[in-house]
Formats: C-alpha cells, sequence, structure tokens
C-alpha cells in the first residue's frame, strides 16, 4: 500500500458513515465556493468550477444543493470567505506530508494542523519544506471500459499528456499541471467524463513503513482528514502487504 488516500481502506471506523458524507459535502461545497469566486459562476466557462461540480457529482450531492453554493458564493455578500493554504510537515519515520486547506479562520487550522503533528509523532515545517519530494501533475483517471489502451494513450498524446498507464481496472493520464484542464477537456470529448480529474502531489521517492511507525502515520493522516478545513493530505509512504494485514487484524 502506497501514496496518501489509501490509508482510508484499512482504519476501520463504525457508525461514521453520515458524519464523514456530511464532512466530504463541506469540502465540496468550499472549493465550489473558492472556485465560483475565481471565475465565472457557469461551470462551462470556468474549468475549476467545472470540476468542482463533476467532484460533488461523483459524490452524489443533490444538484440544488450545488446550485445553492454557486449562488450563494457569487451573490450579494458572498457568504464565507476562504483563503488557500498549504502546509507541509514530517510525519513519522520522517515521512513527508502536504495539507491543503480552505479556511475561513488561518488562526484555527494552523492550530488544528499543529496540534495533528505534535499528537502523532510529527512536526509541521515551513512552507516548500517537503513539496521538493513530490511532483505537482494533473491526474485524470478512466474507468478501463472507458476504451483500449491503445485508444486512449493515442488520444492523450493528441491532447499533449505527458504519460499513460494501463491495468485490467484503470487507464491514468498525467499531464503538466499548465494544460491539465485542456487535456481533461479533450479526453472527456471522446471517452465521456471521467472518473476523477484532479491536481496532484506525487512522491518522487517513497519511505517503507513497519507496524509501529505505519499505525502512527495512519492516526496522523486520519486526524488531519477529520479536519473540516483540510481538502487533501499527500504522503510519500509505502506500507508492505504483510504490515497491512497486521493493521487489519
Amino acid at each position: 500500500m502506497a501514496g496518501h488516500s489509501q490509508f482510508k481502506n484499512i482504519m476501520h471506523r463504525k457508525g461514521a458513515q453520515d458524519a464523514r458524507r456530511a464532512r466530504q459535502f463541506a469540502k465540496i461545497i468550499r472549493e465550489i465556493t473558492v472556485s465560483a469566486r475565481q471565475g465565472l459562476p457557469d461551470p462551462a466557462f470556468n474549468p475549476r468550477l467545472r470540476a468542482a461540480v463533476i467532484a460533488a457529482r461523483q459524490a452524489n450531492m443533490p444538484k440544488d444543493t450545488v446550485d445553492r453554493a454557486i449562488k450563494k458564493a457569487t451573490g450579494a455578500g458572498g457568504g464565507d470567505d476562504y483563503a488557500e493554504v498549504r502546509y507541509e510537515g514530517y510525519g513519522p519515520a520522517g515521512v513527508a506530508v502536504i495539507i491543503e486547506a480552505l479556511t475561513d479562520n488561518r488562526n484555527r487550522t494552523a492550530s488544528d494542523v499543529r496540534t495533528a503533528f505534535s499528537k502523532y509523532g510529527g512536526a509541521l515545517g515551513e512552507t516548500n519544506s517537503v513539496s521538493f519530494l513530490f511532483n505537482r501533475l494533473g491526474v485524470i483517471r478512466y474507468p478501463a471500459a472507458a476504451g483500449s489502451a491503445d485508444a486512449i494513450l493515442e488520444a492523450a498524446i493528441e491532447a499533449g499528456a505527458d504519460n499513460v498507464e494501463s491495468d485490467t481496472d484503470w487507464h491514468e493520464v498525467t499531464c503538466a499541471v499548465e494544460d491539465f484542464f485542456a487535456v481533461r477537456d479533450s479526453l472527456e470529448s471522446r471517452f465521456g467524463e471521467p472518473e476523477t480529474a484532479r491536481l496532484d502531489w506525487r512522491p518522487t521517492m517513497l519511505v517503507t513503513l513497519d507496524e509501529d511507525r505505519a499505525a502512527s502515520l495512519l492516526k496522523l493522516l486520519d486526524a488531519l482528514e477529520d479536519s473540516d478545513d483540510v481538502q487533501n493530505v499527500y504522503a510519500n509512504f509505502d506500507i508492505p502487504d504483510a504490515v497491512v494485514q497486521a493493521l487489519s487484524a
């Protein structure tokens, strides 16, 4: 197990489905709010807002909720004012962690993030203290049934993507950040809406964890993602299968 969001698969939390769904909706609404304010309120002419609306649809958010969020963001008063903030630090075993947040109170968010690091054996660092260990990429994923590997590869090259990896389940297209929306729209015109399309931090190296350090890191990542202000968490770790099985037991 490697990467960032996969850790949810081994954290068994009972009776929290509704809370998780509400938290997910809150995060998406914040992204819709920021996206609508930074550009036009029409997703057809605002690539970032369009991505947020697609994420809302994939999360089964009601269309009325999406429409209200856009209207609130662009109407008189505009609702809450969110700032984009990135935090970086090191977790257990020197694992590099990047946190992206949208917050209306920087002091509260910084305090929450710092507390999580301190509680679970990490240390919050300065901006750019760990980002050099990651590449910033655009990532577009389609299910394998969307098209053949050759068809996806050909379309991705024509669209200006940098790389395509295909297996029995997925096609994953990666591209430069500045090409992301053009590549996504080109692929969508041929294969339909992607399963996911987002800007991502991909680690250039991974830290392999034993059971104790893996358990501590997963608690840290879980605590960070439970924050209403945190949108995304990335980390450069690898957990061997044997350790995953031990943690799942």
